[in-house]
């Protein structure tokens, strides 16, 4: 799934906190919005294996909601809302597609490693690949509860800029692999 799905999925799901806690939404959109793109830096790396962690991610998503529960910071909360975001991104990658640049022709048997059990989780591909047309309408649909709840001009802006660049990034995404191959 493309970054800025990701990000959106993890603002929709902090959004009915911050929608409570209006106070809080500043540091929990920043924490999901870091939360779910961070992940992705591991590109650099071993990509979903790195910095994924789908199944121990949770466990550590869970302990930092209950530290911003018993001690309600800012902060606090802006680290359980990163943890949830990184966690719900490593967890999202195995219904998409593999890590593959040209799912269509180099399909990969590997979504995300789970470090738990030692072993690479097969992708479900219910989103073929970054960018595919329904990761595209995923990250619009994704992006309309955060829009709604989050009132800041600026995390406004911010989700707006990031529906213009998944919906450029999913009508060019094919384009962009063929211009590769051919520079290659």
């Amino acid at each position: 799934m493309m970054a800025t799905t990701h990000g959106f999925a993890a603002l929709a799901l902090v959004a009915p906190v911050a929608y409570a806690a209006p106070e809080l939404a500043t540091p929990l959109a920043a924490g999901a919005i870091l939360g779910g793109l961070v992940p992705d830096l591991d590109v650099a790396f071993e990509h979903r294996r790195t910095l994924h962690f789908p199944v121990a991610g949770a466990i550590l998503a869970a302990a930092a909601i209950a530290a911003a529960i018993v001690v309600t910071t800012p902060l606090s909360v802006a680290v359980a809302a990163f943890g949830v975001g990184a966690w719900l991104h490593a967890a999202s990658d195995a219904i998409g597609g593999g890590p593959s640049f040209d799912p269509w022709r180099n399909p990969i048997d590997r979504a995300v490693y789970d470090h738990v059990r030692g072993r690479w989780l097969r992708p479900r591909r219910w989103i073929r690949y970054d960018g595919a047309p329904e990761d595209a309408a995923a990250a619009v649909l994704l992006a309309v509860p955060a829009f709604a709840v989050f009132e800041s001009r600026r995390i406004r802006w911010l989700i707006l800029a990031g529906v213009a660049v998944s919906i450029a990034y999913a009508l060019g995404r094919r384009r962009i692999a063929a211009w590769v191959d051919a520079a290659e």
